[in-house]
Parts: C-alpha cells; sequence; structure tokens
C-alpha cells in the first residue's frame, strides 16, 4: 500500500484530477452562467396577462413623492375610462387611424420649411372646412381630466405632444359638433371667460387664424380631414384643486368634425407658443412628465412642474427644429434585441431623424432599422408558430396552448448613452391569444421621421425639461 501512495498523489495524477474538475464541474458553472444570461435576455410572461382585463386597477406611481399633484392618465376605450361608448374602435380602426397620424405627423415635418400663417376667412359662418368624416390623428389614445372657467366645469380630453393647441367643443355649435359624454362648454356661464381680440398678437401666434368681428378665430385641420374651429379665447384652466392657471389661452370650438371618441376635446403639450408647456412656462419651468399605463385597464399620470426624480432617470438631449417647434426632437442611435446590439449603420437612424409622441400608438422605424430588427426579433421566435399579419403590423404569433411565453428584450438606445429598455407590454400588440404581434412598423422611406410611439413609452416615468433641453426616462413609473 505504501508503495502506491506516491503513485496516486503523483504530479500526473493530480493533474488528471484537475483536468477532471475543469471537465465536469467548471462546465456547470458556465451552464449557469449562460442561462442567467438567457433569461435576463427574455421576458417570461404568463400568456393571460397580455390580454387587458374588464376592471379598472389603480397603478401606483413610483414617483408619487414628486408628483403628489398630477393627473390621472386613462385609455379612452378603457376600462378606467369614463367616456362611455355603445361600440369601441376595434384593433383594425385604432391601427388604420394610427397610420393617418403618421402620414401627417411626416407630412408636416417635411413640408415645414418655414412657419407660415394661413388666414380663415374673416367670419365663423364661412370659415368652413370640408366636413368629409375621417379618422381623428388622436383617436384611440390616451385622456386626462381638466377644469375650464369660473366656476369650473370638468371635461375629458386627449392628450398629445404632437398638438399645440388645447381646445374643448363650445356652445352654441353654429353648424356641428361631435358627440361628447359631457356637456358642451358654455361660455357666458363663466365670469372669466373673454375672447381674444383679433388684433391681439396672441392671435397672431396661431398657425391658422382669422376674424370674426373683433374676435380672433382659431382653426386646426389634422391630416385626416378631421378639424376644429372657433374663437380663440382666454379662461381659468385647472389642472388639479391647486394648480389654476388663470388666463389660459384655447380655442373654443364651434365647428369640430371627426372620431375624437366621446372627448370633449384636446390638451396640446407641444413646444410650441400656444401649448399649455410654453403657456404656463414660468409656473412650471418647462417641466412636465407622464406615465403611460401597461394596460387599456390601469391608470398612468400626467404632472407639471416640480423637482423631477433623479433616482434612475437617464436624460438624452432634446433636440429642436425651428420649423417645426410643436414636436420633440431626439437622437435613437441604436436598438438592442435579446441583449445583443443590432447591426444599424448610425446613418440610418440620423438620415431619418426621430421624435418622440405621446399620440403615435406603435413606433415607427426606418426601413433598414425595422428589417434588422424583424429579422433579429424572429430568430429568437423560432419556436413559436407564426400567425397571420395584421394591418401594419407584419410580425405575429399564435401562443394558443401556451400558459407562459418567452418574449425577447427589446431596448432602444438613445444619445448620451441613454437605454429604454421596453417593458414587455411595449414590445407586443395582443389583438389575441392567437394574433400577438411585434409593435413596430417600418417607414416606407429613409428620409421618414422615425416615431417613438405610446406603446414603447408604456411604463416609463417620462420627463421633458424645456429648460435644461433634455428628455429623460426612468423604468417603473407605473
Amino acid at each position: 500500500m505504501a508503495s502506491l501512495l506516491p503513485t496516486f498523489f503523483s504530479h500526473d495524477y493530480l493533474l488528471l484530477l484537475l483536468l477532471l474538475l475543469f471537465a465536469f464541474v467548471l462546465p456547470s458553472r458556465c451552464s449557469h452562467a449562460t442561462q442567467k444570461e438567457y433569461l435576463s435576455s427574455h421576458h417570461t410572461v404568463d400568456v393571460r396577462s397580455l390580454l387587458p382585463t374588464n376592471s379598472c386597477s389603480s397603478s401606483k406611481a413610483l414617483h408619487e413623492g414628486y408628483y403628489e399633484q398630477r393627473l390621472n392618465i386613462v385609455h379612452q376605450h378603457g376600462p378606467c375610462s369614463p367616456l362611455h361608448r355603445k361600440k369601441n374602435l376595434s384593433h383594425k380602426q385604432i391601427l388604420n387611424n394610427d397610420q393617418s397620424r403618421v402620414d401627417w405627423i411626416h407630412r408636416r415635418i417635411s413640408s415645414s420649411t418655414s412657419k407660415q400663417q394661413d388666414k380663415l376667412r374673416d367670419s365663423l359662418d364661412s370659415a368652413t372646412i370640408p366636413a368629409r368624416s375621417g379618422r381623428s390623428l388622436s383617436t384611440g389614445n390616451y385622456i386626462v381630466s381638466i377644469g375650464i372657467g369660473t366656476p369650473k366645469r370638468d371635461f375629458s380630453v386627449l392628450f398629445d405632444t404632437g398638438s399645440d393647441v388645447t381646445w374643448i367643443q363650445c356652445k352654441p355649435c353654429v353648424s356641428y359638433c361631435y358627440p361628447q359624454q359631457e356637456p358642451l362648454f358654455d361660455p357666458l356661464q363663466s365670469s372669466t371667460y373673454a375672447n381674444i381680440s383679433c388684433g391681439s398678437p396672441y392671435c397672431s401666434q396661431l398657425n391658422s387664424y382669422g376674424c370674426s368681428g373683433s374676435g380672433c378665430l382659431y382653426s386646426v385641420q389634422y391630416g385626416d380631414n378631421s378639424y376644429t374651429v372657433g374663437f380663440f379665447a382666454q379662461d381659468s384652466l385647472t389642472l388639479t384643486p391647486s394648480n389654476v392657471i388663470p388666463n389660459f389661452r384655447f380655442g373654443c370650438g364651434e365647428k369640430n368634425r371627426g372620431l375624437f371618441g366621446r372627448a370633449a376635446g384636446l390638451l396640446g403639450l407641444g413646444g410650441d407658443t400656444t401649448s399649455l408647456v410654453s403657456q404656463a412656462y414660468q409656473k412650471y419651468g418647462g417641466v412636465f412628465a407622464y406615465c403611460i399605463p401597461p394596460t387599456t385597464s390601469s391608470t398612468g399620470y400626467l404632472a407639471f412642474g416640480g423637482s423631477s426624480p433623479t433616482t434612475n432617470v437617464q436624460y438624452t438631449p432634446m433636440l429642436t427644429d425651428t420649423d417645426t417647434p410643436t414636436f420633440y426632437f431626439l437622437n435613437l442611435v441604436a436598438i438592442i434585441v435579446g441583449g445583443q446590439k443590432l447591426s444599424i449603420s448610425p446613418t440610418v437612424f440620423s438620415t431619418a431623424g426621430t421624435i418622440i409622441d405621446s399620440g403615435t400608438v406603435i413606433t415607427r422605424l426606418p426601413p433598414d432599422a425595422y428589417s434588422a430588427l424583424r429579422s433579429a426579433f424572429q430568430r429568437k421566435m423560432s419556436g413559436y408558430k407564426s400567425a397571420s399579419a395584421f394591418s401594419i403590423l407584419d410580425t405575429c404569433y399564435d401562443f394558443t396552448g401556451y400558459n407562459n411565453v418567452k418574449i425577447p428584450t427589446v431596448a432602444l438606445q438613445f444619445d448620451g448613452s441613454v437605454m429604454a429598455n421596453l417593458d414587455v407590454s411595449g414590445i407586443l400588440y395582443v389583438q389575441s391569444i392567437s394574433q400577438a404581434c411585434l409593435a413596430f412598423a417600418g417607414n416606407s422611406d429613409p428620409t421618414d421621421t422615425a416615431i417613438f410611439g405610446n406603446m414603447q413609452q408604456k411604463t416609463f416615468n417620462v420627463v421633458y425639461d424645456l429648460s435644461k433641453k433634455v428628455i429623460g426616462f426612468s423604468p417603473g413609473g407605473c
């Protein structure tokens, strides 16, 4: 036995033992690490959670301490909405309307070589715009409740970072108003209401204006022939009980046509001079934030001013375009799928440019960027059965029979190394379990502006700081 000990503990044997350890022990650790990496590059999702419920659930804001004075955001067609319709829009209608909005944005950006004022005719009766029915650029999106007048009347309005003029439907409707949930606003019942005179410098700030007697007329016409026309006026705007803006300038619409749902009008949060953000700049410092809820059956928030939270907020530069000051531009520089950065030339993004828009549903990408995203997503979803394309969405899957599915993570990287890791609710547009589609679409032209839409913004605390010219993102906002 003694003669065997040197052999047993020989150098060669110890070396063999170490090799066996490397062969069997270390690979198991590497496999564990690989598995963790795989899991971190995917969302594991209960299939049932992909569909909204019929009951409203309030989301708890992560940053309540900063945004105590905030408005609730709800989807106008969801169970949290105060607007009741006999029949909500179908998914196909919502997506078709979304394409109409995108077409309108692209036309507006491409044609705005200079800011021009369009004149209306000199009376409200003759200030006619073709009354063809069409798809409203804001149909199918999110609403907040605001108060107008003294005493205030509450109205449910669409909120939109891609529009400037705030407007509501007003009495008398000289020809027609579309049906809305709340009664029309009656200027005669507000002690603080006043029309803005045609000679006022505020009147000339409008992109389209005219006169009716001494009163200033406004007009907003959207790309699908939806429109609102009426008097440009001022009155008290109540956002929350402690946030009241006196002499707020808005459109008192007396001729309105379009599929705006049953909302009373629109809250304009664009960057031009007539928007709420610009009018209340001194009060709120050009700062506002919102969180779009993960489902149509939950709530988010819209808040103004105050100190924005610094924890986990990453800021990217806000770019300005003097030809189209309404829109908020930023630099999209890369896309990451399943933890892997896609091979996309930087010129693909710089040629198109990018805006962030609360009213566009589906994010639009330059053709080459979308093709790369689609291919990478399809490779990682190859284990699931494909479904037919749906409207503008061409990459769809059938999850029938699955309890859980694994969805690759998707992140958008912006200038300043800002990474927006999308919530799973912002990756798939789910019409039904048998048709869940990648919630992105490609533009038809490489020069068309990319649009960071509201579906991909879901659950982010999105902070706009016009004074610092930055836009911030932090996860888990609602």
